[in-house]
């Protein structure tokens, strides 16, 4: 693909879910724009930075899933809670996102981690111009575009906070659903039906929780399945509920906002996420928890 930035820019509609290569690639030098590399290990965390050092997308900020997407650590939360809203608009203002930014996100697993979390969070501080690259830096390197080694020169920028208490829920809020709402679960399957898991200590799944694992939204080459098969896989799922019935769960509210921005990019609004996820149910042992498949 030829790399065709553009010469002169214009302000068009927001692009507010998924972003395609050749969309991005045309604003690499738009003021307006802002690309964040959200790239990050579980199991290596400082494995994103290393990466962003060797090579990036020409001009992207780096964003690290624990010490800028996410709060700290206490006895009663999960292993990634909502970042303070203050404190993560000095750090977006820091990269140079203001009110009127465009930005793009992207990682190297479709979106799943990082990159979604932090689509998410802007929308929670009432952000909309955020999209994902669809396929991330894997798509772009394929596609023969343009990388960068030198961290760009960044003019800050205040960004004004205005978080959205109704777009997320409580533990509290999640033992009060009524059986109304569709609890979806995105961990892997064999993590929902409490066979194995790495990360937490305690296996299995909330009860009444239904399993759609973040994989699922992605073709074989790490991009979104098209939107009207999405949207059949989440339409058999809600049956003749809205979408603002179906609240997202993970195991610490990162990779449910991936599942959040499947179903928004298929026309489905509304869906709300569970931030403290497993990781934060199971703080309390009193809670219940079910193993095996619903």
């Amino acid at each position: 693909m030829a790399n065709s930035r553009a010469l002169s820019f214009y302000r068009p509609m927001s692009h507010d879910t998924l972003i395609d290569l050749e969309t991005l690639n045309a604003h690499l030098d738009d003021p307006a724009w802002v690309i964040v590399d959200c790239r990050f290990s579980l199991s290596d965390p400082a494995a994103g930075r290393r990466a962003y050092a060797e090579s990036h997308i020409p001009g992207a900020r780096y964003a690290h899933l624990d010490e800028d997407l996410s709060g700290p650590i206490t006895p009663a939360t999960g292993r990634h809670p909502l970042p303070d809203p203050a404190r993560l608009a000095q750090k977006l203002g820091e990269w140079g996102i203001g009110n009127d930014t465009q930005v793009v996100a992207y990682d190297d697993m479709g979106g799943i981690l990082a990159a979604a979390r932090l689509w998410w969070l802007l929308r929670w501080l009432g952000h909309s111009a955020c999209a994902v690259l669809d396929g991330g830096i894997s798509a772009w390197r394929r596609a023969g575009l343009p990388l960068a080694v030198q961290q760009p020169t960044v003019r800050p920028r205040r960004f004004e906070a205005r978080p959205d208490a109704r777009l997320w829920l409580t533990t509290a809020q999640v033992e009060a659903l009524n059986g109304e709402e569709i609890l979806l679960d995105a961990r892997a399957a064999a993590r929902y039906r409490g066979e194995l898991e790495p990360i937490d200590p305690v296996a299995g799944h909330i009860p009444g929780a239904l399993n759609l694992p973040t994989e699922d939204n992605l073709t074989a080459d790490g991009r979104f399945l098209p939107a009207e098969e999405q949207r059949e896989r989440f339409l058999a799922l809600l049956g003749n509920r809205p979408a603002a019935a179906v609240v997202h769960s993970c195991g610490s509210g990162v990779t449910a906002c991936h599942n959040l921005l499947a179903m928004e990019a298929a026309g489905l609004r509304g869906s709300r996420l569970y931030a403290g996820s497993w990781s934060e149910w199971i703080r309390d042992p009193g809670r219940p928890i079910v193993t095996g498949a619903r």
